[in-house]
């Protein structure tokens, strides 16, 4: 058992310190918070990934304040996707927030789960400066044409708000 343990702590610093493209581990997602942020256990060692590249509408935790519009579909839609599941994860370093999250591509069986996620209109690409290693392009080319269709959270119109936009107008006062 300390074995593993320290086989898992061993892949975990592997994985944040060489870039995505050299390195894939596998995990299995055991719980998925909101629309880009899961928890992974591996050999014992748990880890929280952000999903890179990719920013979904905001989930509430409080009952007393609601959700983005599609918050809710997007944390469901990738709970199908991932949840008690073991996906492989390509690591690009840790996220600045939250502090302990790696940013992380998910892949389940070839599939790109970040990029559906956009492709489906459940999430936007995050066209700042990415991770080195990070190609932004096949995402903003997946959301503007989610956008074009009017898939997910594009069929808001004028309405649609960013995440960014929603987590600044909702902070606690």
């Amino acid at each position: 058992m300390k074995n593993s343990s320290k086989i898992a702590s061993v892949l975990i610093a592997i994985l944040l310190a060489i870039p995505a493209f050299a390195l894939a581990s596998q995990f299995r997602i055991t719980r998925v918070y909101d629309g880009d942020t899961v928890k992974a256990e591996a050999a014992g060692t748990v880890i929280y990934i952000l999903l890179v590249g990719i920013d979904a509408p905001e989930v509430s935790a409080l009952d007393d304040q609601q959700s983005q519009p599609f918050g809710e579909k997007a944390k469901e839609f990738l709970t199908c996707q991932v949840l008690d599941r073991v996906v492989e994860v390509k690591g690009y370093g840790k996220a600045e927030y939250p502090h302990n999250n790696i940013l992380g591509m998910i892949h389940i069986n070839g599939r790109n789960i970040n990029l559906e996620m956009v492709s489906n209109g459940l999430a936007e690409a995050c066209p700042r400066p990415g991770p080195a290693g990070l190609d932004i392009q096949p995402f903003l080319n997946a959301q503007a044409e989610a956008r074009e269709k009017g898939t997910g959270m594009w069929v808001l119109g004028d309405k649609y708000i960013s995440p960014k936009q929603w987590r600044q107008e909702h902070r606690k006062k």
